[in-house]
Parts: C-alpha cells; sequence; structure tokens
C-alpha cells in the first residue's frame, strides 16, 4: 500500500475499504454486547485490555475501527470496573506507520503502539491479547505461490500477473497457499489470545454461488496485467519480467474459509455472514477515483519490480481501457463483497 497522505496514497484512496469497515460496524458492537466474556477474562486490578488489529494499514479506517470497538469494549465494562485500553496496530515493516499514528485522535481513550512484522507469524506473548480485529488484510498472501513461477511446473502463470484469467492450476496453486497462510494465522492468534477473549475478522470474498473461472472474467488485476503486456510489445518491459511477477492476493469464498477454520480446529465459529454493504460504498464509477484506488493498493509491488519509471506510463495505460470498458465502471458487476467472522478460541 502507498504510505503518506499525498493524492497517490492509501490513505486517500481507501473509501472502498471504508465502506466495507462501516458494514460491520453494527454488527462488531452486538457481538461485543453477547459475546465478549468479562468474567472470563479475569483481568488483573492493573492489568490492561489488550487490542490488537492486524493488517491496519496507513489510513484512518484502521483508527476509525478501533474507536468503535472500544467503545463497545467499554460499554460492555458498565458494571464492572473499567480497564484502561492498550491498542497494538500490526502491519508489515515497510508500512507507513508515521502517517497512521499521525493520524490519532487527539483525546483517545487507549495507549497505542505499533506491531510490525507477518500476521502469519506469532507477534505476541502467550494469552496476551483480548480482543483481535483485522479488516481487508487476509486476502493478502505471505508469499506469491512459488509453482506459479515455475517454468517447468503445471501452474506456471506466464504473461499474467494473478490467478484470474488463467488455468485451473494457477487457481489451485492460490487456493493451496491461502489455506496454508490461514492455518498459520489462526494457530498463531489461537497462543495469542486469552481465555474468554474473541477475533472478529471482515475478510473479501467471492459469493460461494459464484464458480471463479466467471469471475475471473473482467477482472482488474487482469486488465494492469494486459497493459504491462503492451508494454512489454512496445518494448518497455520484457515479457520474461512480467513472467516473474505475481500479485499475492487471493479472494476466497465462504464456504473454502468455514472448511479451512473448522479442519484448523483451534476455534469455534461463532458467527459467520456476509455484510450487507450499500453498493455506494462499495461501486467506483468515477474512472479517476478506481485509476488511483488501484495504484494506492499495486504501486509498491509493481514498482519493487519493474522499477519507478514505468508507474505513470502503466496506469494511463489503465486509465484508457478503464474508460473504453462496459463492465468496470458499472456497479452491477461488481462481484465481491466480505464476510465477517466471529472466532473464539477452544477450550482444551
Amino acid at each position: 500500500m502507498n504510505g503518506g497522505d499525498g493524492p497517490n496514497s492509501y490513505a486517500q484512496n481507501s473509501a472502498y475499504q471504508r465502506g466495507i469497515m462501516e458494514a460491520a460496524k453494527l454488527i462488531i458492537k452486538e457481538e461485543i454486547a453477547m459475546k465478549l466474556d468479562v468474567q472470563q477474562l479475569s483481568l488483573a486490578a492493573s492489568e490492561p485490555l489488550r487490542i490488537a488489529e492486524f493488517g491496519c494499514s496507513s489510513g484512518p479506517n484502521a483508527i476509525l475501527a478501533i474507536q468503535n470497538i472500544v467503545k463497545a469494549i467499554d460499554r460492555k465494562f458498565q458494571t464492572h470496573p473499567i480497564p484502561e485500553f492498550q491498542v497494538f496496530f500490526n502491519d508489515q515493516v515497510t508500512s507507513d506507520f508515521n502517517a497512521l499514528f499521525g493520524s490519532l485522535p487527539v483525546g483517545k481513550k487507549y495507549y497505542a503502539a505499533g506491531v510490525p512484522g507477518s500476521f502469519h507469524d506469532r507477534l505476541f506473548p502467550t494469552a496476551s491479547l483480548h480482543f483481535v480485529y483485522s479488516s481487508c488484510a487476509l486476502n493478502w498472501l505471505s508469499e506469491v505461490p512459488k509453482g506459479v513461477v515455475d517454468k517447468n511446473g503445471p501452474a506456471w502463470n506466464q504473461g499474467r500477473i494473478h490467478y484470474t484469467g488463467a488455468p485451473k492450476e494457477v487457481f489451485e496453486a492460490y487456493s493451496d497457499q491461502f489455506g496454508k497462510d490461514m492455518d498459520s494465522f489462526l494457530q498463531a492468534r489461537v497462543k495469542e489470545l486469552a481465555a474468554g477473549g474473541l477475533m472478529a475478522l471482515v475478510i473479501p470474498v467471492v459469493p460461494d454461488l459464484i464458480t471463479h473461472p466467471h469471475v475471473t472474467t473482467g477482472s482488474e488485476f487482469e486488465l494492469v496485467g494486459s497493459c504491462l503486456m503492451d508494454m512489454a510489445k512496445m518494448g518497455i518491459v520484457s515479457e520474461t519480467k512480467i513472467d516473474t511477477f505475481n500479485l499475492p492476493i487471493y479472494y476466497t469464498y465462504p464456504k473454502e474459509l468455514r472448511q479451512i477454520i473448522e479442519e484448523n480446529g483451534c476455534f469455534s465459529i461463532e458467527r459467520m455472514e456476509i455484510l450487507n454493504i450499500p453498493m455506494q460504498h462499495v461501486a467506483m464509477p468515477d474512472l479517476r477515483q478506481r485509476a488511483l484506488y488501484m495504484r494506492a493498493v499495486l504501486e509498491g509491488l509493481i514498482k519493487e519490480h519493474f522499477g519507478t519509471e514505468i508507474m505513470d506510463q502503466l496506469f494511463q495505460l489503465y486509465s484508457n481501457k478503464l474508460s473504453e470498458s462496459t463492465i468496470f465502471l458499472n456497479p452491477e458487476y461488481q462481484k465481491t463483497t466480505a464476510l465477517f467472522v466471529l472466532l473464539k478460541p477452544k477450550i482444551n
């Protein structure tokens, strides 16, 4: 994600994620009121209640979500001594934590700290967290599946940068990697959560009723890939360079995610449902807005692999193709949605 607060930054171009977060706001409030077990948390007299947000990125969305969570937990403690709150914001070491902490509100009711590192690994001491939250982050893989860059393997993704529009072997490689990553995430979090703690996840998904081969038609990642191939034909980048570049992003579907959680066995599923997201929050019919959003999300990855010189031309080509399409700017073609999942550690 692009850091800072400039015109190409994630902070200025994350309305889509903000809409998903707002759709989950009321559900999180309800679930904290019903499911957070204050007695079982059994906080010591001077112990703070610890909240961790995994994959916070650099925009204001993370802070707004935490404000909602702190307020809901504070209300839950009305008949008990209200603890102090300690909030940990986690993201990759390359994330712009300065931009994030520069957005912290004056008079916040919690102590804030940054925790850089991969959320697929352990990041906190055993049983140290009481509430875990992650939104629009778990669709990012820990790494690109190795098979898609192996030119001698069945999943080699030649001429493409994602599984969209690719053979089923490529999709299966991505799906397998997501399964491994989710298992690692769950294994790490179950050790870090205290008894009585909860984990709320908001994950971009594709509905079960849509099969992936159909969703791949018209993918914007595929469109970015086609722009790179156009640049290869112009001699600006090499096709070999494109063949070694793939996006570490995967959109699961509810049935697959449920199976992964159940097979992992560390958590009970307290609630799982597709969010009702108003179309104005997820649709971006404005050409410039959509191009800026895609650049904010992908520029860091593309720049690292191809260099900074191609960025303006690449996203100009992308904007041109968007303007010629009857699909991408039409809200009716928006296929991805988001899933809310509330998990509770199983007591052995």
